[in-house]
């Protein structure tokens, strides 16, 4: 298929762009900023340009497709470009410009008689996530049937699904909202030491040291049987608490000596 995808060199699109186009397909990055990928072909595009939008979609994409007898259409629209969260820009910059792109984008495929559409929505869309204050969903797990308030500007202007929905109702493409929820790429995993919070051992910190760590860096004085794999970080981010020990059941026979 011939893909034109927007958003291309985001947070997701980086990802998914290339997934496309290592399976086969034709893809035509709309981006502000390029991808540097060479198996997508980058397009600046201001989407907030109705102009630019429809000329982009109706134009080429490559060099080689002057060779083609005539310009080939796109297939499908991925709609991924989009102001990604509050506290980017202002809040009228990221509402004006979010719902803009996606209004152009539906625009000009729907016109141009593109009959694949797919964007990207967002879980905020629930108005949970970015509300002032606490806000907790009327139940859980949260379905595609809870309503959607959204209160802050990112989850209004993103929630372009009222603007999907008549566009497919006006022309019957098939068009598809994903309500993506937080993207966390592999760099921004979190890795964490999970232990007891004391050893299987019964020797003492200071005894263990002194045997089998003369000469290694102490970063801090550590308790008489405290792990050697510190967990202070699961503790404090994950509200890891350990409950069991091998000293509730056993007696310690380093305790008489110590």
């Amino acid at each position: 298929m011939r893909v034109f995808f927007t958003g291309g060199s985001g947070k997701a699109g980086r990802h998914v762009a290339p997934y496309l186009a290592e399976r086969g397909h034709q893809v035509t990055n709309a981006d502000l900023v390029p991808l540097g990928n060479s198996a997508v072909a980058d397009l600046r595009v201001d989407l907030t340009d109705a102009g630019e939008t429809y000329s982009a979609l109706a134009g080429l994409a490559t060099f080689e497709e002057l060779d083609l007898p005539s310009k080939p259409s796109y297939d499908a629209v991925v709609h991924f470009a989009a102001i990604p969260a509050i506290l980017r820009e202002s809040d009228t910059a990221t509402y004006a410009t979010n719902v803009l792109s996606t209004f152009n984008v539906l625009e000009a495929a729907t016109r141009l008689g593109v009959r694949k559409i797919v964007f990207a929505s967002s879980e905020t869309t629930y108005g949970i996530c970015f509300a002032q204050g606490e806000r907790r969903p009327l139940y859980v797990p949260v379905d595609e049937d809870h309503p959607t308030v959204p209160e802050d500007a990112y989850a209004m202007s993103i929630s372009g699904e009222v603007t999907a929905r008549s566009f497919q109702a006006r022309t019957g493409a098939d068009v598809y909202g994903l309500r993506i929820n937080n993207v966390i790429e592999p760099h921004e995993y979190e890795v964490f030491n999970v232990a007891n919070a004391d050893r299987s051992v019964a020797a003492t910190s200071q005894q263990i040291q002194d045997r089998f760590y003369q000469g290694v860096e102490l970063r801090r004085e550590m308790v008489r049987d405290e792990t050697f794999y510190a967990i202070a970080k699961a503790r404090t981010l994950l509200g890891f608490a350990p409950r069991h020990s091998w000293r509730d059941v056993l007696a310690d026979p380093g305790a008489a000596s110590s």
